[in-house]
């Protein structure tokens, strides 16, 4: 699709572009089997703006809106998925710090996101997923502090070694349940906060997702973001931003996988002829040129809409329930059409195949996504 940018912006994209194909892409099976991305790679994102790339540049960012910001993160996703969540979640916990903090927030925040250092969002718990408004976690007031307990799971963006500070959702006020939970920033390395089991997933191998553990772990209240009682629909407005970039890491990964099939179909040979000029195989490509072309669509319009400070909730979760479940089909058909090989690791398509089925579950699952919409359409939205 053509999407019209001014030229710093489509500058901004293509040094997102050129870095993805020379940087990421020919170390992304590497990253994978360390299972970890380089801080080489981190601070690269940084030298180019990306780690800043929704920061005003009052902060040190570069002060990209919602589309440019998606358009970024779709381009290293075409390259590796595992960078692009990282980036997403770095980019969700600026956008919140940027909308809620105060100005001292701000500038110790946002200054450090420019820099490299990594944000992170914290919001499920082992009995909390889906069921966000059951989280348990507290942070009891005392005097001029807080007193942290309790646990997080899946938590993007902090691993052994990864993740400088995180905003957690915790309850200040428990007997108000989700009118009691406030937004707080923990930095890492706080006395009594520590990061736990790191996961072994499926995909998605390089990027850290682990347990956060909070055992009376003290931080100060100036670390509250926005006003108490508020952090349930700060994380939920929060999410909307976050969902859009994660529709944008899935549309990337469906054409870094359409791309690979169509390359593939064209050089594989079987009964005299190239594997494209099957009409099979023509067909598999048309319906993934399709979805994909659709979820970029519906990705670009709901960052439009946030960009232009509309309600949002009901395009973002269209655009996060369609690119993802897109980005799986898209995949699955890539490897069909490279066949065994498609099935071997002498293949990228094998590591992309398995990097997108988490994404029709994190930030919010599909079957969350259509409650969601099917709300905001039963209202008149």
């Amino acid at each position: 699709m053509s999407v019209i940018l001014t030229e710093d912006e489509k500058m901004i994209v293509e040094l997102a572009a050129d870095f993805a194909k020379q940087a990421i892409a020919p170390t992304a099976d590497e990253m994978e089997a360390a299972g970890k991305i380089p801080k080489a790679v981190i601070a690269q994102m940084a030298e180019l703006g990306f780690m800043g790339i929704n920061i005003p540049e009052a902060y040190g960012g570069i002060g990209m809106g919602e589309e440019v910001k998606a358009l970024v993160i779709e381009e290293i996703a075409k390259a590796d998925a595992s960078v692009a969540e990282l980036l997403s979640v770095h980019t969700l916990s600026s956008d919140i710090i940027n909308r809620h903090g105060t100005e001292e927030q701000k500038e110790k925040y946002l200054a450090r996101a420019c820099s490299g250092q990594v944000g992170a969002f914290a919001l499920t718990e082992p009995g909390a997923g889906s069921d966000a408004a059951a989280a348990k976690t507290k942070a009891v007031p005392d005097g001029d502090d807080y007193v942290i307990n309790g646990t997080k799971c899946f938590i993007s963006n902090m691993g052994k070694d990864e993740g400088d500070y995180v905003i957690l959702i915790a309850l200040t006020d428990p007997e108000k349940k989700t009118r009691g939970m406030s937004a707080i920033i923990v930095d890492r390395g706080t006395p009594g906060f520590s990061v736990g089991k790191a996961e072994d997933k499926m995909g998605l191998r390089a990027a850290p997702v682990s347990e956060l553990i909070f055992e009376d772990c003290r931080v100060p209240k100036t670390q509250l973001l926005g006003e108490a009682g508020k952090g349930f629909g700060l994380a939920m407005a929060g999410l909307d931003g976050g969902r859009i970039g994660m529709a944008a890491q899935a549309v990337g990964l469906a054409e870094g996988a359409l791309t690979a099939a169509v390359q593939y179909a064209g050089e594989r040979v079987q009964f005299g002829k190239p594997i494209s000029a099957n009409q099979g195989i023509q067909w598999y490509l048309a319906d993934m040129a399709t979805r994909t072309e659709a979820a970029k669509l519906l990705t670009l319009n709901a960052a439009k809409l946030r960009e232009a400070g509309l309600p949002v909730s009901k395009e973002a979760a269209m655009a996060k329930y369609y690119a993802s479940e897109a980005a799986v089909y898209v995949a699955d058909k890539a490897l069909q059409i490279h066949g065994g090989y498609g099935y071997m690791k002498d293949y990228a398509i094998e590591r992309v195949y398995r990097d997108a089925r988490i994404i029709p579950l994190y930030e919010g699952t599909s079957e969350v996504q259509k409650m969601v919409i099917s709300r905001a359409v039963i209202a008149g939205r």
